[in-house]
């Protein structure tokens, strides 16, 4: 089973998401329930994919009817097909009835992230290269989307600003205001200012810059929009380059489903896919209520 995060790194987002939902009360179930009514609830998949975010939707519940219990039918990862049921609750039919579309909002995004990334995972199978996640993410989503990108099977690339250097041209263009001048002058300089042992990524859009960036000690070069022959030409260089320097090739920039297979087939290492978490379709799922 995958690790889940934290409660407390969605806690607070959960609590937003039902402050916009149910806002100064559900009228609608205040109309028909003014005492409390035993319930159980089922989630149920409608398609095929991967389950994401369980610990997230019952979080959700328990939000608003802290007594509530459940019965877990698979584990996040999880392959589901159509008709399975995913989730079983019992509650306060009030909790139950309000916390429904915010539960099944955040489940849905989640796992439709996981399945789109088993996909993925599913066309590289066999090569060396890995799937990544890239933090093109719904604001404030983040953990929770790379969270489900690694539940898919696929691999987290650096989660924010702070934990990794990746270098890119507006970057470079940047460096030249301060008069930091030269592609591999500031990949060294970066190197030197920042604590030892951080992961140096740099993207290169041309074999030119490609060649100035094998000279330095980036840990990862970043192919940008490189066809398939210049992908293959670049492994090819960096697997004889002298020395032990081998940094890590990552290809990116319009990977889909029908070209990834062949990109992995050049041999790079990663291939990073905004797509994972950027054009999220929400896996179907629904929700049934009965009275306990």
């Amino acid at each position: 089973m995958i690790d889940a995060p934290a409660p407390d790194s969605y806690r607070d987002l959960i609590e937003t998401a039902l402050a916009e939902d149910v806002g100064s009360g559900d009228i609608t179930v205040a109309a028909l329930l003014t005492e409390p009514v035993r319930a159980r609830g089922a989630i149920t998949a409608k398609e095929e994919g991967v389950i994401a975010g369980l610990p997230v939707a019952m979080e959700t519940f328990r939000q608003l009817d802290p007594d509530v219990t459940f019965e877990t039918r698979v584990a996040d990862g999880d392959a589901v097909r159509p008709g399975t049921v995913v989730l079983r609750m019992e509650g306060d039919a009030r909790g139950l009835l309000s916390a429904e579309r915010t539960a099944l909002n955040l489940l849905q995004r989640l796992s439709g992230i996981a399945s789109l990334t088993a996909r993925y995972v599913a066309e590289v199978k066999g090569t060396r290269a890995r799937v990544y996640d890239t933090r093109k993410t719904a604001p404030a989503h983040r953990t929770l989307d790379k969270y489900a990108v690694a539940c898919g099977g696929g691999t987290n690339h650096r989660i924010g600003l702070f934990d990794q250097v990746l270098l890119k041209e507006n970057h470079f263009a940047a460096a030249r205001t301060v008069g930091i001048r030269g592609f591999d002058t500031v990949i060294r300089h970066v190197k030197e200012h920042t604590p030892a042992g951080t992961y140096i990524g740099v993207e290169v859009e041309d074999m030119g810059q490609f060649h100035l960036a094998m000279e330095t000690p980036a840990d990862m070069i970043l192919l940008d929009d490189f066809t398939l022959t210049e992908t293959k030409l670049a492994v090819e260089i960096r697997d004889g380059w002298p020395g032990d320097h081998r940094p890590e090739l990552e290809s990116s920039g319009g990977i889909t489903l029908e070209n990834i297979a062949a990109v992995a087939a050049t041999g790079v290492d990663r291939i990073s896919v905004g797509a994972l978490t950027h054009s999220v379709k929400g896996l179907d799922l629904s929700m049934e209520i009965d009275i306990a």
